[in-house]
C-alpha cells in the first residue's frame, strides 16, 4: 500500500501554447487586471484542441460560448482586454 501521488490518477493539463503579444496588449492587460477584469483561455474539456474564453469581471465569471483554436482564442482574449480597456478607461 502506497501513499500520496503514487496512488492518484495522473491528471494531465492542456496548454494552448505560446502566443506573441505587443506592448499595447500588455498595457490593456495590466490596466484590466488592476481593475479586477481577468480574461483567460481555458480548454474545452469535451474535446481536444478546442479552447474557450473565460471572463472574470470583479469575481463574476462569464464564459464565451464560442469555441476557438488556440491562436484564435489568444487573439480573442486580447480583443476582450482592449474592449474593456477602451470602455472603462475614460
Amino acid at each position: 500500500m502506497g501513499i500520496g501521488w503514487k496512488n492518484s490518477k495522473k491528471i494531465r493539463g492542456r496548454s494552448p501554447g505560446f502566443h506573441t503579444y505587443t506592448r499595447q496588449n500588455i498595457k490593456h492587460v495590466c490596466w484590466c487586471v488592476g481593475k479586477g477584469i481577468k480574461i483567460a483561455v481555458i480548454p474545452n474539456w469535451k474535446t481536444t484542441g478546442e479552447w474557450q474564453i473565460e471572463l472574470n469581471i470583479k469575481k463574476n465569471i462569464h464564459l464565451d460560448p464560442a469555441i476557438y483554436t488556440a491562436a484564435e482564442a489568444y487573439e480573442k482574449m486580447y480583443e476582450y482586454y482592449k474592449y474593456y480597456y477602451d470602455k472603462y478607461n475614460k
